[in-house]
């Protein structure tokens, strides 16, 4: 894996990263694998937990992380990005980048010397996708589940099918039409599919979409750069909004996840939040782990 831009680049690697990040939860970093690594943070959108995660896990392994505003470099003089990327490769080890455009990202690692790291874009969010996988496991010891995603087919939701599909795990979409994921990616997810058997559905039928469900998924309904839609938005998902009623045509056992930030009293209620169902702050604390995982990964010594 030279850079992860996609859940597809750590195909190869998925499970090994799981094993990594579980060891790293478990056990303190003594050893310290990236002491003298630099990082490099570049940051279009606003962020909490991929900041706080990136920072802390690079501290951990013994690295140094550097923030950078997109708008407090030459990118935002209007620099190109091939030659942000060529130069940036020169003074660091490796760079994160959360972006709006995906298509940016793919340009500034094919321009980089050193190993890109996608924090977000519009179309992927391949550390949160992981990091789900990773907390669904801790809770569930297994991967022969189904999860049944509610809500805008968005980058999460795109990260996700892909992730499910690399290692066997049933995922439904449920949205309403106009909301599906990106097509090219959910069709690359049931080639993934038809290799580890699991199954990728979408359908707009909350009842028949949960059903069985071992996982509850859900993400904001108006993501950054939608704000203008937002009334339509709000009118589209009224009827898959993740609360206590649903969860009654669930499983007992079924766990509820959400990426954050969260807007209660719209795509989840709060009881469903503080419920005992609900393992969002797992789920948020192992970005970390994972990332440090990823990190380790790409940024390792080579002896």
């Amino acid at each position: 894996m030279k850079h992860l831009l996609s859940v597809t680049d750590a195909k190869q690697d998925i499970f090994e990263l799981l094993k990594l990040a579980a060891y790293f939860k478990e056990y303190p970093v003594v050893k310290k694998p990236l002491k003298n690594k630099t990082l490099a943070m570049i940051f279009e959108k606003a962020s909490t937990r991929t900041r706080i995660s990136f920072e802390v896990a690079m501290y951990h392994l013994g690295g140094s992380p550097l923030y950078l505003s997109a708008s407090d470099m030459q990118l935002g003089r209007g620099e190109i990005i091939e030659d942000t990327a060529k130069v940036m490769s020169r003074y660091v080890d490796g760079v994160m980048i959360r972006a709006k455009e995906h298509q940016e990202v793919q340009k500034f690692a094919e321009n980089s010397d050193v190993p890109v790291i996608n924090g977000l874009t519009n179309k992927e969010h391949p550390c949160q996708a992981i990091t789900d996988i990773f907390t669904i496991y801790e809770h569930k010891k297994s991967y022969n589940l189904k999860m049944a995603y509610l809500g805008d087919g968005n980058n999460v939701c795109n990260s996700l099918l892909l992730a499910c599909a690399l290692i066997g795990m049933d995922m439904t979409v449920v949205c309403p039409s106009g909301y599906e994921p990106d097509l090219e990616i959910f069709e690359e997810a049931q080639m993934f599919a038809e290799e580890t058997g699991s199954n990728i559905q979408i359908t707009s039928n909350v009842l028949e979409g949960i059903k069985d469900a071992d996982v509850i998924y859900t993400d904001v309904w108006v993501s950054m750069g939608d704000e203008d839609e937002k009334l339509q938005r709000m009118i589209d998902l009224n009827d898959y909004q993740v609360n206590m009623e649903l969860l009654s045509h669930t499983k007992p056992d079924t766990i509820v996840m959400h990426c954050l930030p969260a807007i209660r009293g719209q795509e989840i209620t709060d009881e469903v939040m503080k419920s005992s169902q609900s393992v969002i702050w797992d789920q948020a604390e192992n970005r970390m782990h994972v990332q440090a995982a990823i990190l380790s990964t790409l940024l390792k010594n080579d002896e």
